[in-house]
């Protein structure tokens, strides 16, 4: 069961260790703790937002950030493995409340 926000709670304030793929000053990107794909990486901003409908205007230079390394990471996947997706999740659909992004590839292993 994954707390409100794991990525605050845990993943930015250092309780869980994680492989880190990709960092700037204001966005994370690492390998999954508990992947669903062969390759599974999660890019996260390091500010707080808790869904990708939760957007506001002031966030937009963030959200410009948080898409380059979502780009470098999917074009760094996809050379690798030829193919990734880029998937987020809203409402229901979020286990976490705090913006994220997967980037997987591969068959779905669980």
């Amino acid at each position: 069961m994954m707390t409100v926000d794991f990525y605050c709670d845990e993943v930015l304030n250092g309780k869980t260790k994680v492989k880190k793929v990709l960092e700037t000053d204001n966005v994370l990107a690492y390998y999954h703790t508990k992947p669903y794909w062969p390759i599974h990486i999660v890019a996260i901003p390091k500010k707080h937002i808790s869904s990708l409908i939760t957007l506001e205007e002031s966030d937009n230079e963030l959200l410009l950030e948080l898409l380059g390394v979502i780009k470098k990471v999917a074009s760094m996947v996809t050379e690798e493995n030829g193919a990734c997706r880029v998937i987020t999740n809203v409402g229901n659909y979020q286990d976490s409340k705090h913006l994220h992004w997967h980037i997987v590839s591969g068959d779905k292993i669980r």
